[in-house]
């Protein structure tokens, strides 16, 4: 029987592994993106292991298309899975960097905090966030990600999506406080009134005593492709000075998204 000592060793042991062939795969793309193109030899020799080794590393990062096969038998090169991830990476810049100025503006035009969120996987991940007067000691959410069915940013991120897509994301909608929507039905009915207002909003329904509004920023084809809030205390967030922060923040999300290329003018 395996004393406690025994199963660290092994579990160090696997870990180790994994990082080593981490670190494997990144080489080989490396070499591939020095050389352009090579063999499974050449990969084999400049990490100094056996061919098979090699060859399974290779054949792992063509199953994830960050590799493929040229013309020329045994040689590979970059993917379109490496395009796609950069392609990605890209986008969310010009969006946070589009941005930047508008959420500023935002930020100083209503005292509130102003966030940039995107979609990442099952949540909305913050990318950038700016500060208003009001805001006093502002909880950082850059970096974080948050439930999509409780927050404005979730809901407009969830509005554009198509049926199948939604349908795949929405699991069990757990309660944050009791005016979290949990039902999946209320959920659809409240998606549907975010695309018509265009516009979201999230009162209590995170946190007790938050409010947020939100709105899409959209891509030169219409896609929602990240969304605009503005945030604060739900005492200083009156339905009057909700309705005024709303306007301003469809205004700053619009011209983003006109900065993207939408409905170019």
């Amino acid at each position: 029987m395996k004393n406690a000592s025994d199963v660290a060793s092994v579990e160090s042991g696997a870990a180790a592994t994994g990082v080593q062939s981490v670190d494997r795969a990144l080489t080989i793309l490396e070499v591939l993106a020095r050389g352009g193109e090579a063999g499974v030899t050449e990969v084999a020799a400049e990490l100094g292991v056996h061919k098979s080794t090699a060859f399974r590393l290779v054949a792992t990062l063509e199953a994830h298309r960050l590799v493929e096969q040229t013309g020329e038998r045994g040689k590979y090169r970059l993917g379109f899975g490496i395009l796609r991830l950069a392609g990605a990476t890209s986008a969310r810049l010009d969006v946070v960097q589009e941005a930047r100025s508008l959420c500023r503006q935002l930020a100083a035009d209503t005292g509130e905090t102003v966030n940039i969120a995107v979609l990442s996987e099952h949540s909305a991940l913050y990318l950038d966030q700016v500060a208003g007067s009001s805001a006093l000691q502002s909880h950082n959410w850059v970096g974080q990600h948050i439930p999509l069915h409780a927050t404005s940013n979730g809901k407009v991120l969830l509005s554009g999506l198509d049926q199948p897509r939604l349908d795949e994301l929405l699991g069990k909608l757990s309660p944050y406080t009791p005016l979290t929507i949990t039902k999946k039905s209320e959920l659809r009915d409240e998606l549907e009134r975010v695309r018509t207002q265009g516009y979201a909003l999230a009162v209590d329904e995170l946190e007790v005593g938050l409010t947020a509004a939100a709105a899409p920023i959209r891509n030169a084809h219409g896609d929602v492709v990240a969304s605009m809030s503005v945030s604060g205390p739900t005492f200083r967030l009156t339905p009057e000075r909700v309705e005024e922060a709303v306007r301003l923040l469809v205004a700053a999300a619009l011209e983003v998204s006109h900065r993207l290329g939408w409905g170019q003018r």
